[in-house]
């Protein structure tokens, strides 16, 4: 009689491999984020609290709730911060009516958006000033889309997905060009394209792509994730718009399940059932150490073996922004609130 061979790695049952955790790189912080969170703390070092902030500096509940605890108060609205203050805009960007509000409101400003926004926003306002209509893929009311829709509000159409284009209609079919949220499925973005091109053939693309580095090499690496894991795992909240991506991406990969943490207690042990290889990786707004705290939870479960799969390299920073080069903007922001209200 002859002998069966010994069950190879890859031909033994699930439940008797080694049970490990595909670590992606690059995740977490990406240079936009990195540059706004390190703003908001230089400002308080700088001006001492409080520094007003307009919406969430990056869509990240534990970068919030640490800012909080320095100092920092988020408002919806520059109009809800008192007069004689600094207050923030956020990296997602903001309309050009938001800074006349603060400027009304008699508030000094530090503009933390992110470079690769403000990249959009001024080529909207070319495009508009060369009177094009300008076709906006992302999601109706991101923070991000309200900002670059308020750069040239008469020229910008929102198409929300390729089920926005058929009622898309335009001035002039040969004086068209999309531009995109920076934080969409790179994927979902070019399925929008394609179908934006073959309603309107001579549509014109962005000089650059709009959709950010960052955004895109999370992507890559969640698909190669994906492809090794019977459970992906990525750390972000759930108003990130590119962590919800991240998610969506790994399904249509092909895991068999994926979900969306803000921190390691919120995991369900029961998604953990049957499963050798965890795929884990983090959204742009993520510092690393919620990241390491997943690893700690696996590790007390079985999951200490931890493989890197790299595949991209991240070396772009930022500089911060110029308003922190101002040692007096404190008391510029005293002299505006002793000026009283503003004159039109």
């Amino acid at each position: 009689m002859t002998a069966m061979p010994a069950p190879t790695p890859e031909s033994a049952p699930a439940t008797n491999r080694p049970k490990r955790v595909l670590l992606a790189a690059p995740r977490g912080y990406c240079a936009g984020v990195d540059r706004a969170v390190i703003a908001v703390e230089k400002a308080l070092e700088q001006y001492g609290a409080p520094i007003y902030v307009r919406h969430e500096i990056v869509h990240n509940k534990y970068v919030v709730q640490t800012l909080e605890r320095k100092g920092a108060i988020f408002v919806d609205q520059a109009t809800e911060v008192p007069p004689g203050n600094i207050v923030m805009f956020s990296a997602h960007g903001v309309a050009p009516t938001v800074h006349e509000e603060a400027r009304q409101g008699r508030l000094k400003t530090i503009d933390a958006t992110c470079p690769l926004v403000t990249k959009v926003h001024k080529e909207a306002v070319r495009f508009a000033n060369e009177d094009f209509d300008i076709l906006l893929i992302g999601h109706e009311g991101h923070e991000e889309v309200i900002g670059t829709s308020g750069e040239a509000p008469d020229h910008i159409q929102l198409v929300d997905g390729p089920g926005d284009v058929a009622k898309i209609e335009v001035r002039d079919p040969s004086r068209v060009v999309w531009l995109s949220q920076t934080t969409l499925s790179v994927d979902e973005t070019m399925e929008t394209v394609d179908a934006l091109k073959e309603k309107f053939p001579q549509l014109i693309s962005p000089p650059s792509d709009d959709i950010c580095y960052a955004t895109q090499n999370r992507q890559i690496a969640i698909k190669e994730l994906a492809g090794q894991a019977e459970l992906v795992i990525v750390v972000g909240s759930k108003n990130s718009s590119n962590s919800i991506r991240m998610v969506e991406v790994a399904k249509q990969a092909g895991v068999p399940a994926a979900y969306l943490v803000d921190f390691a207690s919120e995991i369900d042990e029961a998604w953990l059932e049957g499963v050798t290889s965890v795929g884990l990786s983090s959204g742009a707004s993520v510092p690393d150490i919620l990241v390491q705290e997943v690893l700690e939870w696996l590790s007390e479960r079985g999951y200490a073996d931890v493989e890197i799969v790299k595949t991209a390299d991240e070396s772009l920073t930022f500089s911060l922004p110029k308003e922190l080069r101002n040692k007096d903007l404190r008391a510029e922001a005293a002299k505006l609130l002793a000026a009283g209200p503003v004159k039109e």
